[in-house]
């Protein structure tokens, strides 16, 4: 039987989490991994409906309310999708989790960070990813893959990215209740994702055919 394992990929919009998801995903099922992927806010019809709300509201949203919403949304994905893909020994693998929460909100949003990691304990009902990567990208270069579409947490200024960035690597090299990988994401695709799973590899539990050091 396979061991679920539940991983994350993060970072800034543009950095190309849903190209290294997509590759993820594919390489894990090959080793014999069945696989469930998602997104954070979405997948389920309430996630998807909160997305867009945060996402493309006209109106402000209060800092404090933003964070509870997209809250809300990891709460019914955890419920609805992830409980049960891990219970049922698939691995996970998710666009953003909790510590998006938490860097974009606390970071560059100025919320209390120790709150926020309280309130997404009990959003996630204790599930926390096995490994969380951050592909890591400067704002400007990040913008640029991106193109010119901005949703509204896109339009929130350079200094907010910025700030984002530091968190997430900030983190990094603290003390969070699951492990982070910062990965440069400024090489090649195919470089991104041998690095990727030089990164997921310890956590499989098995021996990896053609596994060696990517630097």
């Amino acid at each position: 039987m396979s061991v679920s394992r539940f991983f994350v990929l993060e970072g800034l919009d543009g950095v190309g989490k849903s190209t290294q998801i997509d590759a993820l995903a594919q390489w894990l099922m090959e080793l014999g991994h069945p696989v469930v992927t998602c997104r954070d806010p979405g997948t389920t019809a309430t996630g998807e409906a909160i997305r867009d709300l945060l996402l493309h509201a006209t109106s402000p949203i209060d800092r404090q309310a933003e964070m509870l919403l997209y809250m809300a949304a990891r709460a019914q994905l955890v419920a609805e999708v992830v409980r049960p893909a891990l219970d049922a020994s698939k691995s996970v693998v998710c666009d953003r989790f909790l510590l998006s929460n938490v860097v974009y909100q606390g970071y560059a949003g100025g919320l209390d960070v120790g709150s926020i990691w309280q309130v997404g304990r009990l959003a996630t009902r204790g599930v926390m990813p096995d490994l969380s990567i951050v592909l890591d990208l400067p704002p400007a270069v990040a913008r640029d893959r991106r193109g010119p579409d901005r949703d509204r947490m896109e339009r929130q200024g350079a200094e907010f990215q910025e700030a984002v960035r530091r968190g997430f690597v900030e983190l990094a090299a603290q003390e969070a209740p699951f492990p982070i990988a910062v990965i440069d994401a400024a090489a090649p695709p195919d470089v991104v994702h041998a690095r990727v799973r030089q990164a997921v590899t310890p956590y499989l539990g098995q021996a990896v055919p053609g596994q060696g050091v990517t630097r």
